[in-house]
């Protein structure tokens, strides 16, 4: 079942359950992707954007929760920030699962290797590959710096 498919079905699952939060956020997925598919089909892509795509909007949509989040605990409105978690879980459901602290420098070793990185000036290449093998599956500002570790 393609990411879309499951968006579709949850979302249906939730109307049937009358679950208000659950039904806000996937609704929120949807425009996401709608917006995306767009801004595709500008572009001149008509099949609207991959389950790969679809990811990285997955992503960011979690990285801006949580962004929020710590700025509603740090301004001491806890309701919020809760509401942001309660969305983050939702919208992780469809995300693969995340990679171990080895499993992410393993990675990296890999992209390296494959790349042919061999000084900070490469960063870019490793990350490439990285986007294009784990997108969803690590978060990307933590990993550029374990990358410039290990080429530096």
């Amino acid at each position: 079942m393609s990411l879309r498919d499951r968006l579709s079905v949850s979302l249906k699952d939730a109307m049937k359950a009358k679950d208000a939060t659950r039904l806000m956020t996937l609704r929120l997925i949807n425009a996401a992707i709608k917006d995306r598919d767009i801004d595709a089909r500008s572009e001149g892509v008509d099949s609207g954007v991959s389950d790969h795509d679809l990811l990285a909007i997955l992503g960011k949509m979690v990285k801006q929760r949580q962004e929020s989040a710590r700025a509603y605990e740090e301004g001491g409105r806890l309701e919020l920030a809760e509401k942001e978690w309660a969305e983050i879980v939702i919208i992780e459901e469809f995300l693969p699962r995340q990679l171990s602290e080895q499993e992410v420098e393993q990675a990296i070793a890999d992209a390296i290797a494959a790349s042919g990185a061999n000084s900070i000036r490469d960063m870019g290449k490793v990350m490439g590959v990285l986007k294009s093998k784990y997108t969803g599956q690590l978060d990307f500002g933590k990993v550029g710096g374990m990358v410039k570790a290990q080429l530096s």
